[in-house]
């Protein structure tokens, strides 16, 4: 049996990213897939003491209306250092947040790349490396593109990797042809979202919906009590 995760990269996901990956095999980023305008590919969200807030990556989109994700160029060189400062006046009073300053800064400090997917890619694999998850994690031009329907190309990668189970997000039931992968004999698999366990976290209300940054900030290395596929 072999899973596969075949998703879009996305820049410091929320914990639920990393309990996909956590839970396959091999992660396939789909970065050949067309670039959308506020999404999760150049953006998270944290927490501030005025609310949420969004930590943005400034990228060239004007005039570029039907790039791929692995075509976007950063606008800003300076962007990581502006993230870092961001995230420090937010978090220094989260219980963790000394124990991953050093990692943090390793992070920001090095994320010094032309393309946002570049930058996301260095963002996964270094969160994961830290979170103990040995996942491999690699992009899907390594996969000649000869299907142009997307739920074939999909397909075709799955077959090339000789997966048994396709993972996806549960928002894929609406688009996803499953039909084409039971003819490949590749059982579909929705991830579950719900039902996450609370956390101590900084500034009011509690909300799921923020990077995974903020779980690690206030959870340290009890970061597993707080996911699904960690024991």
């Amino acid at each position: 049996m072999k899973k596969i995760l075949i998703t879009q990269s996305n820049y410091i996901p929320w914990k639920g990213y990393f309990d996909a990956i956590n839970q396959v095999d091999e992660v396939i980023l789909y970065d050949e897939a067309q670039y959308t305008r506020r999404d999760w590919r150049n953006r998270n969200v944290i927490k501030t003491a005025q609310g949420t807030a969004w930590l943005t990556i400034p990228v060239q989109v004007t005039g570029r209306y039907f790039q791929k994700i692995s075509e976007v160029k950063i606008s800003e060189k300076k962007w990581n250092e502006k993230h870092l400062k961001t995230l420090n006046a937010n978090y220094a009073r989260a219980q963790h947040f000394k124990e991953l300053k050093e990692f943090t800064e390793h992070l920001y400090v090095n994320a010094v790349m032309d393309y946002l997917s570049e930058i996301n890619f260095w963002f996964l694999t270094e969160i994961s490396k830290w979170m103990n998850v040995k996942t491999p994690i690699q992009f899907c031009d390594s996969y000649p593109a000869e299907q142009k329907n997307p739920t074939e190309r999909l397909v075709a990668i799955s077959k090339q990797r000789g997966a048994s189970h396709y993972y996806t997000g549960p928002a894929a039931k609406v688009y996803l042809e499953e039909d084409r992968f039971v003819q490949e004999n590749i059982e579909v698999c929705y991830l579950d979202y719900d039902d996450y366990p609370e956390y101590p976290q900084l500034f009011g209300r509690f909300s799921h919906n923020v990077t995974i940054l903020d779980l690690l900030f206030n959870t340290g290395s009890n970061f597993y009590s707080h996911m699904k596929s960690f024991s």
